[in-house]
């Protein structure tokens, strides 16, 4: 529920486009743009003549949008054409959405369309997809169904990070920066030979702090005791990383390259800001950023520790190469929150007072493991292949609390907690040929079999005072599927600087399971797989002697059974299916470089999205019998709840347009050294953060800016600069809590230095 793309700063103005040069932290090369390398094939690959939509960021350029300390996967929604990132769960949480496919539930072991990937590792729980981004060499962005090569499957894309790994000479670079309310961030990585030739390593680390800058004014007595006012009482966060590579060479065929990462992370949980919308409005301008009131939560804590390792083995027998990856990642951790947003005296409705709501999600336990064996033949020549398999294994045990708004403290209940075990296995084979069919027209086909499978069991029910259990729900869950995937492409290389493609892709979600309810005494809600056809078509040009990439795709989808999330009347997300959901639209970049000293940069999306189905139907607003919002939609009574008829509308979260604009200077000096000014604009267009049409629910324009002024020694040996992001201080609205009418915030301006710089 993001309402604008994060990320204020600029370095490398146009870094984060479709298909298109990133610009470095350092300036461009002095003639025309740089070439992009990618593997969005699983070989390196020049990103022109790559067949189908790729987004690439650069390292440097993703240092920079962190600079002042935000999340480094928020950073990118909006920086990349087609991808938004989200999170209403704090930072360990995100939720990622590509051409407006995505998932907006909250619950702990909900499932996204989108697949995260770092260093060739899968990582597929929601907690695992926070790992942050550091010491960073490359983003990749691949838009549309995957699954020849990449992940367990996927309906929308994939974002793959790749880092900066060991050498066989030292290298080193780091980048520091300190700014408002005390935030600091440090992005650095050191490796080399410890055998020249043999034996290489590499250490990386970040570690980002804030201090607390939000007051609880709330003066009461609360549910649990803990709330009294307090002055800069939240929104601050500790987020300690650690990630050490080693790669051995003892020949020139076989390599082990081995991986260890640790995080550690303590901070604030999303902050929702109770009543900041007024019925008929979404303007947030009244509402203080820094100011709350909440009668319980204790200060909405935050913590988890991340742990995980790999292993990729290659031996290149000549025709072929053999590669393996093992991986394993673990983590545990609490985040907990005061759920109403503020004290329920403050806020009475329908004439009564919602008394005290808080939540509190805990995994006690997640392992997951994943093992990828693949063949590939050597690259180059007309024909090119790759055959795999992968098994996937992901279980955890998760607690659930949550007292709703109709318990006052009299009523507390220490049993109103449940525990799940969620486990997901998942195989698949899968394979891809490319064939130069005649000169310069290149088929590529893919094709997967994969097998998903989900089981949700229910360790404790959600009893009474007493311990009595009242739960008459299911509790036990499997579902499977197996399904195949497919993919075909066709690219031509009209001429050395203009190629054009087409591809068309089918991919599934596996069935989802839904256990959070039980804390509400609830039955589990589940969804069947969803399946998408997609088609798109593109060109990829470089123009004007090399000095502007100009790259365009438009596309079609549509998604069968498509998987939605609404809520029930205690704010728990529900599961269920609409028949369908139809998209087209474009995406669009260009990297100028009119004169050596000057970068300009532009990125556009845009989409329209429906969800076709006469019958689904999700829960509004209500809260104690009354419905709080406006609600545009047909409605319907059942019961005491109300119900609004989604069909035509937009898929949340799915801005209709994003633009980004970016430009660098560089002036350079008399010992070789350069001054540079850069900055960058941001503007989302009209995006919904649920599923039915209302005047409060909803962002359009939202806008951020950013700007960096500094000096870059020569050889770009170091950087000094002052940074704005967010520079305006907007303060736009990102995600919704309904029921409450309650607000979640972008990031606040932060105003800082920052130093980088590389050594070898």
């Amino acid at each position: 529920m993001l309402g604008v793309a994060c990320g204020s700063v600029l370095i490398g103005s146009a870094a984060l486009a479709q298909d298109a040069a990133p610009v470095q932290e350092q300036a461009a090369p002095a003639e025309g743009l740089g070439d992009i390398v990618v593997t969005a094939e699983r070989r390196s690959e020049n990103l022109q003549k790559v067949p189908l939509s790729v987004g690439v960021a650069s390292g440097d350029a993703l240092r920079a949008y962190t600079a002042g300390g935000d999340d480094t996967l928020l950073a990118l929604s909006g920086r990349v054409p087609g991808l938004y990132v989200e999170s209403t769960t704090g930072r360990i949480f995100p939720r990622f959405y590509i051409r407006g496919l995505g998932n907006i539930d909250f619950y702990l072991g909900a499932s996204q369309p989108v697949t995260i990937i770092q260093d060739d590792v899968i990582l597929e729980h929601v907690v695992l997809k926070s790992n942050p981004v550091f010491d960073v060499r490359q983003v990749e962005v691949l838009r549309g169904p995957q699954g020849s090569l990449f992940g367990r499957n996927t309906t929308a894309g994939i974002i793959k990070f790749d880092t900066n790994k060991p050498t066989n000479d030292f290298d080193s670079r780091a980048s520091a920066s300190v700014g408002s309310y005390n935030s600091v961030s440090l992005d650095a990585g050191v490796g080399g030979p410890l055998i020249k030739d043999l034996l290489a390593i590499r250490l990386s680390t970040m570690i980002q702090h804030r201090e607390n800058y939000v007051d609880n004014r709330f003066a009461g007595v609360s549910a649990d005791n803990t709330a009294t006012p307090r002055k800069d009482a939240m929104g601050g966060f500790d987020d300690r990383n650690v990630r050490v590579q080693l790669a051995l060479t003892p020949g020139d065929r076989f390599t082990l390259d081995l991986s260890g990462h640790a995080r550690w992370y303590d901070g604030t949980s999303t902050l929702f800001h109770r009543g900041a919308l007024k019925k008929g409005s979404n303007d947030v301008s009244a509402e203080p950023r820094n100011v709350v009131s909440y009668d319980e939560g204790n200060d909405n804590p935050q913590s988890y520790n991340t742990y995980g390792g790999s292993a990729r083995a290659t031996y290149d027998f000549g025709p072929a190469a053999l590669t393996s990856i093992t991986a394993y990642e673990t983590t545990s951790g609490f985040s907990r929150g005061d759920t109403d947003g503020g004290a329920g005296a403050n806020f009475p409705v329908g004439g009564l007072a919602n008394g005290f709501g808080q939540s509190q999600g805990q995994i006690r336990d997640l392992d997951q493991w994943s093992q990828e064996i693949r063949l590939a033949g050597t690259p180059g020549g007309r024909f090119n292949w790759q055959v795999g398999g992968l098994y996937f294994d992901t279980r955890d045990i998760t607690d659930f609390y949550q007292r709703g708004f109709f318990l006052t403290t009299a009523a507390r209940n220490p049993n109103n907690w449940v525990r799940l075990h969620d486990v997901n296995t998942s195989w698949a084979g899968f394979g891809q040929v490319s064939y130069e069919l005649v000169d310069k027209l290149t088929l590529t086909v893919g094709g997967r079999v994969t097998e998903d499978k989900k089981r949700t069991q229910l360790l404790k029910t959600a009893d009474t005072a007493a311990g009595v259990v009242t739960y008459r729900g299911r509790t036990d869950v499997t579902l499977k599927a197996t399904k195949p995937s497919w993919d075909a492409s066709l690219l031509y290389q009209a001429s050395p600087d203009v190629s054009l493609y087409t591809r068309v892709a089918e991919g599934f979600r596996g069935p989802t399971i839904q256990g959070r309810s039980a804390v509400f005494n609830s039955d589990f809600t589940t969804a069947k797989s969803e399946t998408i056809l997609s088609w798109e078509g593109g060109v990829k040009s470089r123009l004007l002697n090399n000095t502007l990439s100009l790259n365009a795709t438009v596309f079609a989808y549509r998604v069968k059974d498509i998987q939605l999330n609404g809520n029930d009347v205690n704010g728990n997300g529900v599961l269920f299916n609409a028949d369908k959901a139809d998209a087209y639209g474009m995406e669009a970049e260009a990297n100028w470089k009119p004169v050596p000293n000057l970068t300009l940069g532009a990125g556009l999306s845009l989409l329209h999205s429906k969800i076709r189905d006469k019958n689904v139907y999700a829960q509004v607003c209500i809260l104690n019998g009354v419905v709080v919002c406006t609600v545009e939609d047909p409605t319907i009574k059942v019961g005491a709840n109300t119900f609004a008829q989604i069909n035509g509308n937009p898929l949340p979260n799915a801005p209709e347009y994003n633009v980004d604009l970016n430009a660098r200077y560089d002036q350079p000096l008399g010992n070789g050294g350069r001054a540079f000014i850069a900055g960058d604009f941001n503007i989302q267009g009209y995006t919904q953060f649920v599923l039915y049409k209302t005047k409060e629910f909803t962002a359009n324009g939202n806008f951020e800016g950013g700007l960096k002024i500094g000096y870059a020694a020569p050889d770009d040996a170091y950087e000094l600069a002052v940074f704005a992001r967010n520079i305006t201080g907007e303060k736009n609205l990102k995600g919704v809590i309904e029921n409450y009418m309650a607000a979640v915030f972008n990031e606040p301006r932060i105003i800082g230095v920052s130093l980088s710089g590389k050594f070898r």
